[in-house]
């Protein structure tokens, strides 16, 4: 079997734990949660190590389109993005997947200290978790939301998510710049912005930057999710109030984006596994554009999240 081959079977198989955000959206969107019935209960710290194990096995690093590389595990994306006077790290990863990301640098050739800021999609364990670790190897900045540092710098214990505890802590990272919605990072010519767009936490941060290609420009999104975790309630939900109002408002922020191009922090939610086969069949930037993908992904996320909305609302049968 070719690696191409082999890549492609254990990118698909199974589907469950590409993604933590579409996991947990279908368990959201398949369950009554009419108050005052309970919450089914959040994963147990098993499951979770379950689910969280596959997404650090390593994949090919990989060019993908300009100055923009795949540097991640087969489950939690991390993006380089390389210019003449530095380098830009988009999510971590796992405390355990970042000797994967510094060496998958390495092999593109380039050099890991010439990391000078170091960005991510959101403050969860699975995309931010090596973050202080590759902070203290390279020397870059963390950018961050206000909302996401407050959690980043407490190590996960200001995370609002239901989840065992103990399964959610990370190492403490210092944030060096709060970065504000609207707001760039520039390094050389490369310049990305931020939106943000709240729910999945507090401070989630979608990302956008333009490439080139063939004298051709694209709008590329890196997407932070917004989907809801196993276990979060929308309607009255004391850990965070303003869920149900930060989500309706995220979706139409996101749907307003110019995307030709769309990244994730989760392979499964931009088609990884597909795209990458057709990359490494030579395909080029054909393989990547899919405003159609950014549609439907929005579209399903946003109806999980209406359905769940109307469960919660609905009278209990007495």
């Amino acid at each position: 079997m070719t690696r191409t081959r082999s890549f492609r079977t254990f990118m698909r198989a199974p589907r469950s734990w590409l993604s933590l955000g579409l996991m947990a959206g279908l368990l959201a969107g398949k369950t009554g949660w009419a108050e005052p019935v309970a919450l089914p209960p959040p994963p147990t710290a098993v499951a979770i190590r379950n689910l969280f194990d596959p997404w650090k096995a390593p994949v090919p690093p990989r060019h993908l389109v300009d100055n923009l590389y795949y540097v991640g595990a087969a489950g939690v994306g991390s993006y380089l993005i390389t210019t003449p006077e530095g380098h830009i790290l988009i999510d971590t990863g796992f405390a355990e997947t970042t000797p994967l990301i510094l060496r998958g640098v390495e092999q593109l050739g380039f050099k890991p200290a010439d990391i000078k800021f170091i960005l991510s999609s959101h403050a969860h364990i699975d995309h931010i978790g090596g973050h202080a670790q590759m902070k203290k190897l390279t020397g870059a900045q963390v950018i961050a939301s206000a909302a996401d540092a407050v959690v980043m710098e407490s190590g996960g214990e200001k995370d609002f998510i239901t989840w065992p505890r103990e399964m959610m802590l990370y190492a403490p990272v210092k944030v060096d710049r709060i970065i504000g919605d609207g707001e760039q990072v520039r390094l050389g010519t490369t310049t990305l912005t931020a939106h943000l767009t709240p729910g999945h936490t507090r401070g989630a941060t979608t990302w956008t930057m333009e490439v080139k290609d063939g004298g051709k420009s694209y709008h590329v999104v890196f997407f932070s999710s917004a989907t809801i975790n196993a276990g979060t309630r929308l309607l009255g939900n004391v850990r965070y109030p303003g869920i149900v109002d930060d989500l309706a408002s995220s979706f139409a922020r996101l749907k307003e984006l110019p995307c030709d191009i769309f990244f994730a922090p989760h392979g499964g939610q931009f088609a990884m596994a597909d795209k990458f086969v057709r990359l490494d069949r030579g395909e080029g930037v054909a393989a990547l554009v899919d405003p159609a993908g950014w549609a439907k992904l929005l579209a399903g996320a946003e109806q999980v999240y209406r359905d769940q909305l109307a469960q919660e609302r609905k009278p209990v049968a007495k």
